[in-house]
Order: C-alpha cells, then sequence, then structure tokens
C-alpha cells in the first residue's frame, strides 16, 4: 500500500523476485540481505512522502516514482490483473 491505496498483490514468491510496481520494487530494495558477500541495487526515492489528507492528482506515487510518464499526474492506475494470481496498480503494466 501506498498512500491508503494497495499497488500491488502477488503471491509471497512472486512479489519478492519479481515485483510489478516501482514502490514495491523500493522496498524490498531495502530488505537486508544476511550475506555480505552478496549485493544489491538499492533504490532510494526522491522527495518527501506526499501529505496523505491532500494527497497527489493521479497515481498518488507519481512524484517520487522513477518511471512516472505524464499520464501518472493525471490518471490514477486501476489495480489490474498482471499475471496469474497477481495484481498492480501502475500503467508501466498496461
Amino acid at each position: 500500500m501506498y498512500l491508503g491505496r494497495i499497488v500491488e498483490i502477488a503471491p509471497a514468491r512472486d512479489l519478492y523476485t519479481a515485483p510489478k510496481h516501482p514502490y514495491s520494487e523500493a522496498l524490498l530494495s531495502a530488505v537486508p540481505i544476511p550475506d555480505p558477500a552478496v549485493r544489491r541495487r538499492r533504490i532510494v526515492l526522491e522527495g518527501d512522502v506526499p501529505n496523505p489528507i491532500r494527497p497527489p492528482s493521479g497515481c498518488h506515487f507519481h512524484p517520487r516514482c522513477p518511471h512516472a510518464m505524464p499520464r501518472c499526474t493525471t490518471e490514477a492506475p486501476l489495480l489490474r490483473q498482471v499475471g496469474t494470481g497477481r495484481m498492480a496498480a501502475c500503467h508501466l503494466n498496461d
């Protein structure tokens, strides 16, 4: 969830190995790996979390999303099926 909206639903294994929403991907990149020899590309989101009382128009995540496109600023993405047992709310999956 991001600012009160569900952004992705998936079986745990699918979510951890191949997230379909940029916020899920950023969250998972912050999970520590117990093996110090293994490196992961950390995704650091820019900007501040918007005010949840007055969220941004369109996709609530667009001000911080590294993949935001003009459509994201005006049109909220629908939570739709993106695979077997998977749903995501992101225009990248259209």
